[in-house]
């Protein structure tokens, strides 16, 4: 069991356990160690998001790092998938992200790439866990030329906004849609405008002005209703929302309605099995995705494979099956033939792509898929239990999955980035399932001391 690496690396309250500056220099040391693979003289990149604390982690990462012989490439302020991309044009053994995401700010985390861009696997983790724990490192102590140096890449961000623009059709532009783009004040706060805006696109910005504070703070893709408002007021083509790191997007439509994960994803896997470019016409989901996205690819010709919730596993299935597409219900899509993570502004460029080439609203590309009644309610709780050990709460659940009948699901799963169980229910009547969510939260937070947050 690992005791600091999560679904998505470290994350945590910044300055409480684990993470604290002492603990992230740690973190920095067992990584260089890691990541050395000879003689050469080895660097690792380091880019953050726009919280507070990301200059007290950032410090203490170029410590743990430098302290072990190996240099540090500093990038500031860039989306995470900009990191993975930067890490692998400059060749450097590994990319670090300070960032905790769609958290709030006090909240912050460190996670991992390796040198070709991908998450790093857990065994990775579970080794530096062990350089930390067990202490086996502590005296490796470079000195005199042996020490690292940092040195800051000053044009990171326009060596990625490059390459996003890259990633767009040749022989279009965004000239004629008008574009609400919200950047949560988080990493993508300069490169995201100057993406959609350069392609030809006139842009409102939400959310463009971080101060440490106010990233994710009712803006962004768990705030989607700001961006619908604005979608309404100007009367633009459509809405696009980030969250504070950048490797997930919401859409709305020009009605100002929520267009999520899933259907992005169908709307994409449907474009890619026309121009035949979808291959084994598969599609790499989640277990939290719609049944709704199940049925919209089998009707299309293609198929869904589900994995564990997590977009670093959706790429593990997406490289052991040769799959090019891969995404979750929350925004995070992966399109293997040009990224090797979850990247928002990519995933947004794909879309527009789809909407400029075939001339229709995202309304209308939306209706690919229907999704089922879905709803999640969430239950805090200290610490983690098999609930399917209390017997009012198994013998709940399986009347539940009986009253549904085959036609709807029961999925209950611990969050890996806070402290929350999350109960999920399909099913053909949203009452029913509102009711029988509700049911289940509240005996799981009487028979476990939690908190039922609706």
């Amino acid at each position: 069991m690992k005791k600091l690496f999560g679904t998505d690396g470290v994350r945590g309250v910044a300055n409480v356990y684990p993470m604290t500056a002492e603990m992230a220099m740690q973190i920095g040391r067992a990584a260089a160690y890691i990541f050395k693979n000879g003689k050469k003289r080895h660097r690792i990149v380091i880019g953050k998001d726009t919280r507070l604390s990301g200059y007290m982690l950032e410090s203490a990462l170029v410590a743990g790092i430098c302290s072990m012989g190996v240099d540090v490439l500093l990038v500031g302020p860039l989306p995470t998938p900009g990191i993975a991309n930067i890490t692998s044009s400059m060749r450097a053994d590994a990319g670090v992200v300070i960032s905790a995401s769609h958290n709030p700010f006090e909240d912050n985390g460190i996670k991992f790439f390796s040198r070709d861009g991908f998450k790093l696997p857990d065994e990775k983790e579970l080794m530096m866990e062990e350089l930390i724990f067990s202490k086996r490192i502590d005296s490796l102590r470079p000195t005199a030329r042996e020490v690292g140096k940092a040195y800051r890449i000053d044009d990171a961000a326009g060596r990625f906004v490059v390459f996003l623009k890259s990633t767009f059709p040749k022989d279009l532009d965004l000239s004629g849609l008008k574009i609400v783009l919200d950047c949560a004040n988080g990493a993508a706060y300069k490169v995201a405008p100057a993406v959609f805006e350069e392609l030809g696109a006139e842009v409102i910005t939400i959310g463009v002005k971080p101060n440490g504070t106010n990233i994710n703070a009712d803006c962004g893709s768990l705030h989607p209703e700001v961006m619908s408002q604005a979608v309404k007021e100007h009367g633009a083509d459509l809405g696009i929302a980030l969250d504070g790191d950048a490797d997930r997007v919401i859409f709305v439509d020009e009605y100002g309605n929520v267009v999520d994960g899933d259907r992005i994803m169908a709307i994409c896997a449907t474009e890619m099995i026309r121009q035949q470019t979808l291959k084994q016409n598969t599609l790499v989901a989640t277990v939290m995705s719609n049944m709704g996205l199940d049925i919209a690819m089998k009707r299309i010709g293609g198929q869904v494979i589900k994995t564990a919730v997590g977009d670093r596993y959706v790429v593990e299935e997406m490289l052991k099956g040769g799959y090019n597409l891969g995404g979750e219900q929350s925004g995070h899509m992966i399109f293997m033939d040009h990224s090797t993570t979850g990247d928002g502004i990519l995933s947004a460029l794909q879309v527009l792509a789809i909407m400029q080439r075939r001339g229709k609203r995202l309304s209308e590309l939306a209706l690919v898929m229907q999704p089922l009644p879905q709803v999640l309610v969430n239950v805090r709780l200290a610490q983690k239990s098999d609930i399917m050990q209390v017997p009012e709460i198994a013998r709940l659940i399986n009347d539940v999955e009986e009253k549904l009948k085959g036609e709807g699901r029961v999925l209950i799963r611990y969050s890996g980035t806070e402290p929350l169980l999350r109960i999920m229910l399909e099913g053909n009547d949203e009452g029913d399932i509102r009711c029988w969510a509700n049911d289940i939260a509240s005996a799981v937070a009487e028979a476990l001391g939690g908190e039922n947050r609706g």
